[in-house]
């Protein structure tokens, strides 16, 4: 029932809009996907290797009378995230949204931390995300204010054992969104993120995470008693996306049922 009522309350919210969500063919990014199509926006399902299931976000996504295509680029590589870009504003001729949802994470002991561990991570959670808004503000529609919206964590302020590397990282988009809200304020685009806490994805429960005796403590000291869901953070990504939050920039959003 809830979810049907957040639908109607969606609709038309983007009608005219185009955006972009990196890796968006599963979890988190797959829901904002499908929650900023039904707000009306024509979407670009970014995904990194599974094309059958970015084209099922895509077809869910039509099936409900909304607009997407499903672009592959790798969120580490220069020359794909340009290739998505470009691709997009070809298709659509226009950019007004951009959710960098992308992003690694992998527990590993202080001890077992590698060079490689930590380029992998920074690499696509840091670097990426950079590289995505700059190309973003060079296509946001002039006409029509740009928004971006950084998938960050919880972790940046209160990092689990064994994530200190991810952790960094996820500080570090708070930082960028901040630094670009008041470098980009003056152009009239908008830079916020979501701090997830824990959320039942495929990512989560190939971790072995869903399921485990640490999903259990999450939940006790969780106030609402359970773990998110894709769509909670997909509903404050549409807030996010909308003119409902047009004066709104530079914030960081904690959606985690109380947990802090």
């Amino acid at each position: 029932m809830h979810s049907h009522i957040s639908e109607d309350q969606q609709k038309g919210k983007l009608n005219g809009r185009v955006a972009i969500v990196t890796e968006s063919s599963k979890g988190i990014g797959a829901a904002i996907a499908k929650h900023l199509g039904l707000a009306g926006a024509s979407v670009v399902v970014n995904y990194l290797s599974s094309k059958e299931e970015a084209d099922r976000v895509v077809n869910e996504i039509v099936t409900k009378g909304g607009k997407a295509i499903s672009i592959q680029a790798h969120i580490r590589e220069e020359a794909d995230i340009q290739h998505l870009f470009a691709m997009a504003k070809k298709t659509y001729d226009r950019l007004n949204i951009l959710v960098n949802n992308a992003g690694v994470y992998e527990f590993r002991s202080i001890e077992n931390v590698t060079i490689e561990h930590y380029h992998k991570h920074f690499n696509v959670n840091v670097l990426g995300l950079i590289l995505c808004c700059r190309e973003a503000v060079k296509y946001f529609d002039p006409a029509r204010n740009g928004t971006i919206i950084n998938i960050a964590s919880t972790a940046s302020t209160s990092p689990a054992p064994q994530l200190s590397v991810y952790s960094a990282t996820k500080a570090a988009v708070d930082a960028i969104t901040k630094a670009l809200a008041k470098e980009l304020g003056p152009r009239k685009i908008r830079v916020n993120s979501i701090s997830p806490g824990l959320v039942d994805t495929e990512g989560t429960r190939a971790a072995g995470v869903i399921g485990s005796s640490f999903e259990k403590q999450v939940i006790s000291q969780t106030p609402l008693g359970r773990v998110g869901q894709p769509a909670d953070i997909a509903r404050v990504a549409v807030f996010f996306a909308s003119d409902d939050s047009e004066w709104v920039t530079g914030e960081s959003l904690i959606v985690s049922g109380g947990l802090i």
